[in-house]
């Protein structure tokens, strides 16, 4: 069976991504335009990134409910800066049971809308609040350009709502879930984004301010990858969300909202991955450890399948997979691997039995130098620490990556150069008008203004005016 081989990022990185992903069989296209079938790996995938974040949600007080997926028109339609922002996005029933609907219903964008009317029923008083609610589910926008993973009509995610007494426990929630977010991103996909603040033409529709974890790809694009909106009252008005305060008078709720996607797989795939196909940081990956046994007649078969047997056995704490298909070559099933992005290989033949060893070989440092010996004693606390290295690994060398690839302009026409092949990081005045210039002439975008700001002041990129922060500015996704 011959493996063809992948297209390389740098003849065309949107091809190498299609073809990894159709390949290492992530997932697939739909027959409806403009969505996908997720596949078992790539499923796989998802459940990692879903368990590490619904542990730390649980750990700061939050519990998983579920809302209808189709939402009244109307709903839509008592936010105006919500409904104008997804307005064109929206996938709406008309016709139900064979007969048109007295009311059109939406296929859910977002839920804040059906989840700002049931807390409005189920909040009265303030010991009813904070009331922290998170959804695992399914959204639909109806996007023109899609791209697995990466902007599909129909995509799963999760999305917390939560609703408090006042605005600064609202603001707090909005930060503590973009923290958890980078987190997470920095420590189990090993991906280094960027927390920062939104611009005003960047932010959610109908919230207070946006808060975003921006992440650097291979390509030196820039990808919004969650984000964490403080929502003010804007909601609570709307749907009429009050509560009795101590004092017994009414007052508006404050509520957030924020997200996670399988736009994070695209993440992964892009921060990671290289022209023999996937990367996976060893504490997401669908498979941690691959074992090959490699024999050529029933006696060496019978010499080496005990002991990997026993591998598997003693391995049990690692997600593995055991290799042992006979119709393909010990050749394919290293690049069929290599190509799927299982962080470590173990290759176990005749020879490697009777000195008791097996080859291990790492999937972040491909070829010799990523192949070593380890014996089969003490195999859990050897293979344990390869993996820990493997994933500070690939962390050091995307943040290496990032950073080669930001720069500080000197002024607006090396701006624009910069910004065709990587990140500026420059002062920014607040003015939407130079906003707009940066967007008109480069087709790049505030990425995000960061909270790590230096006090000092400069001059603003576009117009020279004086600036208090600095922002990043790049093409994205």
């Amino acid at each position: 069976m011959k493996q063809e081989k992948l297209t390389t990022r740098s003849e065309n990185y949107s091809e190498w991504y299609n073809q990894v992903i159709l390949r290492a069989e992530l997932a697939d296209y739909a027959p409806v335009r403009g969505c996908m079938v997720v596949r078992p790996y790539g499923w796989a995938l998802w459940e990692n990134i879903q368990s590490q974040l619904d542990a730390r949600f649980k750990a700061t007080g939050h519990v998983n409910a579920a809302f209808p997926l189709l939402i009244p028109m109307s709903f839509l339609e008592k936010e105006k800066q919500h409904v104008e922002g997804f307005a064109p996005e929206l996938a709406v029933v008309t016709h139900g049971g064979g007969q048109e609907l007295e009311e059109p219903l939406v296929v859910r964008p977002t839920s804040e809308t059906i989840i700002g009317h049931m807390y409005a029923k189920w909040i009265k008083s303030y010991r009813d609040l904070p009331v922290l609610i998170n959804q695992w589910g399914n959204v639909v926008r109806w996007e023109m350009r899609t791209r697995l993973f990466l902007r599909t009509l129909e995509f799963f995610w999760q999305e917390g709502h939560t609703a408090h007494a006042t605005y600064e426990e609202a603001e707090e929630e909005t930060m503590r879930m973009i923290n958890i977010y980078a987190d997470f991103a920095h420590n189990e996909a090993a991906v280094p984004v960027i927390p920062g603040r939104k611009s005003e033409s960047e932010k959610f529709a109908g919230a207070l301010r946006s808060y975003t974890i921006e992440a650097m790809m291979g390509d030196k694009k820039a990808l919004q990858s969650g984000t964490s909106h403080n929502l003010a009252q804007n909601f609570s008005t709307a749907f009429d969300i009050k509560f009795s305060d101590e004092n017994n008078e009414l007052q508006y709720a404050w509520t957030t909202s924020w997200g996670v996607s399988t736009r994070f797989i695209g993440a992964i795939i892009m921060t990671h991955g290289d022209d023999q196909g996937l990367v996976f940081p060893p504490r997401i990956a669908p498979i941690q450890i691959v074992i090959i046994p490699i024999f050529r007649s029933d006696d060496e078969k019978a010499l080496v399948m005990p002991i990997v047997e026993q591998l598997q056995k003693d391995l049990t704490q690692f997600r593995i997979k055991v290799d042992d298909r006979t119709e393909v070559t010990p050749g394919f099933k290293f690049n069929d691997w290599e190509m799927r992005g299982v962080p470590l290989r173990l290759e176990i033949g005749p020879k490697d039995v009777e000195k008791q060893h097996m080859m291990a070989a790492r999937r972040d440092i491909p070829g010799r130098e990523g192949k070593t010996t380890m014996s089969f004693e003490n195999n859990t606390e050897q293979i344990s620490a390869l993996l820990d290295d493997i994933q500070s690994a690939l962390l050091a060398k995307a943040i290496a990556f990032r950073d080669d690839n930001i720069h500080d302009p000197a002024d607006y026409n090396e701006m624009k150069s910069v910004v065709e092949s990587g990140w500026a990081y420059s002062f920014w005045c607040g003015d939407a008008a130079c906003e707009e210039k940066i967007k008109e002439d480069t087709k790049a975008t505030i990425r995000c203004i960061p909270f790590d700001q230096s006090k000092e002041h400069g001059q603003c990129i576009v117009c020279g005016k004086d600036a208090e922060e600095k922002a990043y500015i790049s093409r994205a996704y």
